[in-house]
């Protein structure tokens, strides 16, 4: 039982820290600017980067509008297989448990304002790259580091393997299997 505290302390450490970032910045960002207002640095990076007040009642880059409960049903249930296979995945694959806390805290940033207010505040406008905020951020950094995290532990168990292990059906003779008709005998 402490081992799975231990391990849930992990998760929600990098979840809370996530979603605490996520609503402060979302909150800032609500009571300093207009629905649609652009604050851009007087920097040269204002042409690539600037702040805008969106609402969006769909998924991350905008897309599949005005869907907001399926995307409430869908947190909650990716929130709860994260938490359900949270434990079983071993401490050395700690790329994959920091992808499963990012995804966590992502999923519940984006929850959070679509129960308080029926859709999300997107804020950071990259270049012509979609609007985002600090959840989407985290969700699709952490499936690129689950992606990472897996490719290692598969690349991990290749170098273990012993010499040949990779072969899973024995080698056959050139004529195993041919009947003595076939091949003319």
């Amino acid at each position: 039982m402490k081992k799975h505290l231990t391990s849930y302390a992990v998760l929600f450490l990098i979840a809370g820290i996530i979603v605490l970032l996520d609503q402060l910045t979302k909150e800032w960002v609500r009571l300093n600017l207009q629905l649609g207002e652009i604050y851009r640095p007087e920097l040269w990076i204002s042409n690539y980067f600037r702040l805008v007040h969106w609402k969006n009642t769909g998924a991350a880059f905008g897309m599949f509008q005005d869907m907001n409960p399926v995307f409430m049903v869908l947190s909650v249930l990716v929130s709860a297989v994260i938490l359900y296979y949270f434990p079983q995945i071993p401490r050395q694959d700690w790329l994959v448990r920091l992808s499963m806390g990012m995804l966590l805290g992502g999923a519940l940033g984006n929850l959070i304002d679509r129960f308080r207010q029926g859709y999300v505040t997107d804020f950071i406008s990259v270049g012509k790259f979609p609007v985002l905020n600090i959840a989407d951020a985290s969700i699709s950094v952490g499936v690129a580091v689950l992606f990472v995290g897996m490719w290692l532990q598969e690349k991990g168990k290749k170098v273990e393997a012993p010499p040949g292990a990779e072969k899973l059906v024995p080698e056959q003779p050139e004529d195993a299997g041919v009947s003595e008709d076939v091949r003319g005998e």
